[in-house]
């Protein structure tokens, strides 16, 4: 596709054999066939794209624009744009309730000129915005749904701490210090031993116990960290690291151990990555560097 410059995340429609790649300094999603990895085109006249949503069953696709601070709507299989829906500059992470179908997105803050930052609730079944729940702190970063409950993690490193919100109320239960790590960016889930890593770019892995609100212990991963993801089928922690351009595996050996698998260097800058447990797959990009392409690497999990 010979794109340059930043990219953000990335994010897989199985049953729609593709792959979706935010081409951030582009202006772009890049569209890939997952199962050959051949480029087929792309969704263009998208200011800053994030973060990309896929709701198969709806046929749309969902499509942060961090430089309008929008949520851009597509229909999955045409895409067109459909609708848009207008929030707060640096409209970026995202997290998906299945459940309610809520879309829960991190807006404004100190692009938008502000000393706080919202979530906003979109509802992806009626297409419109339900909610805005103000942070205190110029910027948040990654959330994860806790489906074993009705919270929502949000990382608020502007504060170096966890934000923890009701998913019903849209009020703000608890908030928890991270004293292990600072910048905590990225952010996995184990819902069902309670457990949240939290990602920070000061080089920390920092496990929180979800019951107690207590950090539990801390492991080191590289610096720059973008993406973490865990998989329950595994029990493995990826954390997608920016310096080196590498994930660091952890497994779970049990709620409180956990055991350092490796450390897989994939490339100069490279740390977006999404795991796919359905296909024993992890995926990440590796960002165009001088006179090198970019590339998506593909990696079996077991």
């Amino acid at each position: 596709a010979n794109i340059q410059g930043h990219f953000d995340h990335i994010s897989i429609d199985v049953a729609g054999n593709r792959l979706y790649a935010a081409a951030e300094s582009a202006h772009q999603v890049l569209v890939f066939n997952l199962s050959t990895g051949k480029y087929l085109h792309s969704i263009g006249n998208i200011v800053k794209p994030h973060a990309i949503l896929i709701r198969p069953a709806a046929q749309r696709l969902f499509i942060t624009d961090g430089g309008r601070g929008q949520v851009r709507i597509y229909h999955r299989a045409t895409e067109k744009l459909v609708k848009v829906i207008q929030l707060k500059l640096d409209s970026d992470s995202i997290a998906y309730d299945a459940q309610s179908k809520d879309l829960y997105v991190v807006n404004g803050g100190g692009d938008a000129h502000e000393t706080f930052s919202m979530v906003s609730v979109i509802n992806t079944a009626a297409e419109k915005k339900v909610a805005d729940i103000r942070i205190d702190g110029d910027t948040l970063e990654a959330m994860a749904i806790d489906r074993g409950s009705n919270r929502i993690y949000v990382n608020d490193p502007a504060k170096n701490m966890v934000v923890v919100l009701n998913r019903t109320t849209h009020k703000m239960e608890a908030t928890w210090p991270v004293t292990l790590g600072h910048e905590n960016v990225a952010m996995a889930l184990d819902a069902a031993h309670h457990r949240l890593f939290v990602a920070c770019r000061s080089g920390k892995l920092v496990v929180f116990n979800t019951v107690t609100g207590k950090e539990i212990q801390s492991m080191p991963i590289g610096k720059d960290v973008d993406d973490a993801s865990f998989n329950p089928q595994s029990g493995r922690i990826y954390a997608q690291c920016g310096e080196p351009g590498a994930t660091w595996v952890y497994r779970e050996e049990s709620p409180d151990s956990y055991k350092m698998l490796g450390e897989v260097r994939e490339g100069y800058k490279a740390k977006n990555s999404a795991v796919v447990p359905r296909l024993h797959r992890y995926f990440v990009l590796v960002p165009p560097a001088g006179k090198m392409p970019g590339h998506i690497d593909e990696f079996a999990t077991r």
